[in-house]
């Protein structure tokens, strides 16, 4: 049996030689084509038959023809030598940012206006570099980027609060809304007062998936000297709307999360208020390991109105 370790030696050279014989079927036109003599071709062929194991040809005076282990293995020779041509070109590409993966880890409320503008226009943009979409909250995200599985994030954050240890861009701001029960007393106002929506229960998501948000949140509570009633925790904005519609408590969402249409729920801004939390989605990455693809990434995020 054929050791694997010389298979995996066969030389491009060698499957080029092939694959001139095969094609020619003549020794001489194929040396000739080759720009090499002839006894270093029959030399070579010879040697590639017995790292395989297997005749290639069979050949005589008058002619030269493939055995079935030859004509078997023209086909994937081509195919070998086609691709292996394409990796130059490949490489040209991947330098030029042109091809290759971006694997880019998004938070929920990313999903109801961003990524549905901006995955068809990259795909038109870049149809050579894959974008690879991976839902995680912030903390994972941080995670992720450490560990190197991840190109970029798309994060939640207080406004003018950034990310610590990462560089940053910013794609969107919007303030935060009331999500509320369509029966509860309060949804009746088109802006009710915030005295009454901070005595309400609320449902909240954790400090450690979005830290900066989670504490403007309660600095608005403590702002007005009450302590915020946190009725349940719930980490993605779909699952906090649910349980808002379920009726376990109010609960602020960023603006975009109102194209989530839950029935049973209402989206109101409070009235009476100077200042309400506001937060902002930022693409984030490590300076230090940015691609020529997540490059050109950049500079579509940048230009994206």
């Amino acid at each position: 049996m054929t050791d694997p370790i010389e298979l995996a030696r066969i030389e491009l050279r060698q499957w080029r030689q092939f694959v001139a014989v095969a094609e020619e079927l003549h020794f001489g036109r194929a040396a000739a084509r080759l720009n090499i003599t002839q006894p270093p071709l029959t030399q070579a062929i010879a040697g590639l038959e017995r790292t395989l194991g297997a005749r290639l040809f069979e050949r005589n005076r008058r002619r030269v023809q493939l055995t079935p282990a030859g004509a078997a293995l023209l086909p994937e020779a081509r195919e070998l030598l086609a691709r292996a041509q394409g990796l130059a070109a490949l490489a040209q590409r991947a330098a030029l940012g042109d091809a290759g993966q971006i694997r880019l880890a998004f938070v929920s409320t990313a999903g109801f206006e961003l990524l549905p503008r901006w995955v068809p226009a990259w795909r038109a943009a870049a149809p050579g570099v894959h974008l690879e979409l991976i839902e995680a909250t912030g903390d994972v995200q941080q995670e992720l980027l450490a560990r190197g599985d991840i190109d970029a994030g798309l994060m939640l954050l207080a406004r003018g609060v950034p990310p610590p240890g990462l560089a940053h861009a910013l794609v969107a701001a919007e303030p935060l809304l009331l999500a509320l029960p369509a029966g509860h007393a309060l949804a009746r106002a088109a802006a009710p007062a915030l005295g009454r929506v901070l005595a309400e229960p609320m449902v909240l998501f954790p400090r450690r998936i979005a830290p900066s948000l989670h504490d403007a949140v309660v600095a608005l509570y403590h702002a007005h000297a009450r302590a915020p009633q946190v009725a349940q925790e719930a980490i993605q904005m779909q699952t906090i709307v649910n349980l808002v519609s379920a009726g376990l408590g109010l609960a602020w969402v960023p603006r975009s999360v109102q194209l989530f249409q839950r029935p049973g729920v209402v989206y109101r801004r409070p009235g009476g208020a100077r200042a309400l939390p506001a937060c902002e989605t930022r693409l984030v990455w490590r300076a230090d390991r940015v691609s020529p693809a997540l490059e050109r990434f950049l500079g579509f995020v940048r230009a994206a109105p």
